[in-house]
């Protein structure tokens, strides 16, 4: 991953368990995800690793892609991480391919939860403002995940367009994540990135 990678992360008060759940369980997943509007299980590799399709509804199109993950459910360390490839051919996605992975980490009172992820930009020029997009609707979408978990509050109560809602001060808010590393720099997503990420197939080609 380049320098130039997505970093997002949240501390949510429930323990591992509850957030690997609300967010490895695809029907979950798209609830609180404002990222994609449907994911589907396709079939498992080898390795295990599963492969998907997703899909994500704008005004008037709907953006289809492919993908593969892989979880670490029970690592020494007592944390645990999912690695993700995707691709998609649409042309009216600002995002061609992408790597990036989410981990898990117990900490006192809760979970801390991170992702990491980078992609090749699928609108030129114009990804100086897609890619700070995409990082705000991540670290939203992670705030919205943490309400869920802590306090049973539905996604659904929060569509996009309550950030809004000013009158609402327990709305999802991104400013609640930090977005950058604890050690400063973004290029140290691959420090971070597991092991697991390196050795996933390429959703692009033929299975």
């Amino acid at each position: 991953m380049s320098g130039r990678g997505i970093y997002v992360e949240t501390t949510i008060c429930a323990d591992v368990d509850a957030v690997w759940r609300a967010t490895q369980d695809p029907r979950a997943h798209v609830r609180w995800d404002v990222r994609f509007t449907r994911i589907m299980p396709v079939d498992k590799t080898q390795d295990g690793a599963t492969r998907f399709t997703y899909e994500r509804r704008v005004p008037g199109h709907v953006v289809r892609g492919t993908g593969v993950s892989i979880g670490e459910h029970d690592r020494p360390d007592g944390t645990r991480t999912s690695a993700l490839r995707f691709h998609t051919r649409d042309r009216m996605s600002p995002i061609r391919s992408g790597r990036g992975y989410w981990r898990y980490v117990p900490v006192e009172g809760g979970t801390r939860f991170i992702t990491g992820y980078d992609y090749d930009a699928g609108w030129g020029m114009l990804d100086v403002v897609v890619r700070p997009l995409l990082g705000w609707a991540t670290a939203w979408s992670f705030d919205r995940l943490r309400l869920w978990i802590e306090s049973d509050d539905p996604p659904e109560r929060w569509p996009l367009w309550s950030v809004a809602w000013w009158w609402r001060p327990d709305r999802p808010r991104a400013t609640r994540c930090r977005r950058r590393p604890a050690y400063g720099k973004r290029t140290e997503l691959v420090r971070s990135a597991p092991a697991t990420l390196a050795a996933l197939p390429d959703p692009a080609s033929p299975s």
